[in-house]
């Protein structure tokens, strides 16, 4: 056995040889594919519960599910600092199920105890009791607990799969690792369309305490498929706080601001960890490292080497950690915009209501159905490239190939803006024949007009997303240090939060911009006066905006990992053991 085989073995990421590996990634999937469904399942026609049963006003409700919503966003990237600094992704994800499984539980007693919610309606009255305030503390705390579950089973999940790849691969870990996260997306989809089909319709023709059952029993099933897997985990110990680490390397690098870098050539003249595999830190960001240059020996470093005070002196890692995450921010905020277009389904089930949605004389699509082809092109296309288009491309070429992450993210942010060209071509052409027949009232002018129109952007944007979203986790994850693996997995997340608050900015610019001299919004609530048109083809240039400056920052990223300069936007050729060249 060789010194670097030794050295392999004694690393604290590689716990055992019978530990990890493929047969822990069902257990993984399974546990946040049934989590997706259970908590998808609840979402569409929970408005309908808090009104119809809690009597909430319609704004009251929305703004509950909305608050909803941006928790359930924002608490994963909370879970994944956590994760990564202090319990670990294991113990994260096991409290997570818990949460999950304990919170639809609180939510299912709402529909199945009379007291737990207002009385019916006496139909000889017309008073209905209004929801007392212990009635809906109950429904916060439900929906509070189920917010706390999915972010600690979403913050790491993706990352702790990943963990059990890496390791016991490494000269595979590049197509591996890429074959995991596609599938993890596949499986992830088809857990969305159950939830928006089967749940959904549960809960339309059961009743409340059937279709909330149904969750119930789905997030038993999945804390029970995490747990039944546990001995077999790779368990990765955490760090010390990202958070603490990163202020240090920021304060260290400010109150050494005097130093000139220019005369160090030495490896000696910088503070690195005893274990650490780097001694000198990158040239780019060169203002960090002040951060972790050593002026006095006698007073900077402790008898034991350590660092005297970590608020004056950084390692070497510690730096890098935090200029690899400065690096990546440009590409995180290119993706951000995808999100705003892919947030449009309010405006787009307007747009579906005015026009013909039967496929058959006696079955019509409902109009908030249509997001189902987005999902199924999204599942569609991950199971294609990894199955269909890799390996031709690899037969065709007579060797194995791979798209690379910066092209595949590339042509998921392209997709994402032609989707919202197709959009706007078909609202155009919507409003002219309404115009041409001189109609006040659009569905009479257009209702023969098949919503099927509408497919084509619910495909591009799957396509989009296939791409966009698996090439960015993969990215993040690839770029990013591995102490950094749940974080990494987790910043889409914060980009759709972002995406919420801009999507609704550009939305409120428009409305008030297009209102002034007495005309119409280009977005009214009235689709008949509306230019909706015109807004899709602002989305449409900033899409176009968005794509030129993602290649601005291809460029001035640099190749990634493991690859060349030359194919930073290319398929990348990779040796017979999965390694690139």
């Amino acid at each position: 056995m060789t010194s670097d085989e030794e050295k392999t073995l004694k690393e604290p990421l590689l716990v055992s040889k019978q530990k990890g590996g493929f047969r822990t990634l069902p257990f993984i999937i399974v546990n946040e594919s049934f989590e997706k469904v259970a908590s998808y399942g609840l979402l569409p026609n929970m408005v309908l519960y808090l009104t119809m049963e809690y009597r909430l006003e319609n704004s009251t409700a929305v703004n509950i599910l909305f608050l909803w919503s941006a928790a359930t966003n924002l608490l994963p990237i909370i879970g994944a600092f956590l994760a990564d600094s202090y319990v670990g992704r294991y113990p994260m994800i096991a409290f997570g199920s818990i949460a999950s499984l304990l919170g639809m539980t609180l939510l299912w007693s709402t529909a199945m105890i009379p007291g737990a919610r207002p009385p019916p309606c006496n139909q000889f009255s017309d008073s209905c009791e209004s929801p007392t305030m212990s009635q809906l503390l109950v429904l916060y705390i439900c929906f509070g607990i189920m917010s706390v579950g999915a972010g600690g089973i979403r913050s790491s999940s993706l990352a702790f799969g990943a963990d059990q790849l890496v390791n016991r691969e490494k000269r595979k870990s590049s197509r591996t690792l890429e074959s995991y996260f596609s599938w993890y997306y596949f499986s992830v989809s088809v857990s969305v369309i159950v939830a928006l089909t089967c749940v959904v319709y549960i809960q339309e023709n059961l009743g409340w305490k059937v279709g909330f059952g149904v969750p119930v029993v789905l997030m038993f099933f999945s804390t029970l498929s995490f747990f039944l897997a546990s001995c077999w985990y790779v368990k990765l110990k955490d760090k010390a706080s990202l958070v603490t680490g990163f202020a240090h390397v920021l304060v260290a690098s400010y109150r050494n601001r005097d130093i000139q870098l220019s005369g160090l050539v030495t490896d000696e003249m910088y503070y690195h960890g005893k274990e650490s595999m780097l001694h000198v830190p990158s040239e780019k960001l060169r203002c960090l490292n002040k951060a972790c240059v050593i002026r006095n020996p006698h007073e900077d470093l402790t008898p034991d080497g350590s660092a005297s005070n970590p608020w004056i002196l950084c390692t070497v890692d510690k730096v890098e950690e935090l200029k690899a995450l400065i690096k990546v921010i440009p590409f995180w905020f290119a993706g951000v915009l995808r999100f705003v277009n892919l947030s449009q389904s309010s405006f787009l089930i307007l747009q579906a209501s005015s026009m013909d949605r039967h496929i058959t004389s006696n079955f019509e699509i409902p109009a908030g159905s249509f997001f189902v082809f987005y999902v199924l092109s999204l599942a569609a296309a991950v199971a294609l490239y990894d199955r269909i288009i890799l390996p031709l491309s690899s037969t065709i070429k007579g060797r194995p190939v791979r798209l690379s992450l910066k092209c595949k993210m590339g042509v998921g942010i392209f997709l994402s803006g032609m989707s919202m060209a197709v959009l706007a071509v078909v609202e155009y052409i919507l409003c002219s024949i309404a115009m041409q027949e001189g109609a006040s009232d659009r569905t009479q002018a257009v209702g023969h007009m098949s919503a099927m129109w509408l497919v084509p952007h619910y495909v591009l944007l799957g396509l989009a997303e296939a791409f966009v979203a698996i090439g960015e986790n993969e990215f993040f994850y690839s770029e990013l240090p591995k102490s950094m693996s749940s974080i990494a997995s987790n910043i889409s997340l914060l980009g759709l939060a972002v995406a919420n608050l801009l999507a609704s900015f550009i939305v409120n610019v428009v409305d008030t911009s297009t209102k002034t001299g007495g005309a119409g919004s280009w977005v009214s609530s009235d689709i008949n006066k509306g230019h909706y048109d015109y807004y899709y083809g602002i989305l449409f240039v900033l899409s176009m905006v968005n794509f030129l400056y993602y290649v601005v920052c291809c460029k001035a990223y640099g190749p990634c990992k493991g690859e060349s300069n030359h194919k930073d936007l290319a398929f990348e050729r990779v040796g017979s053991e999965g390694d690139h060249l």
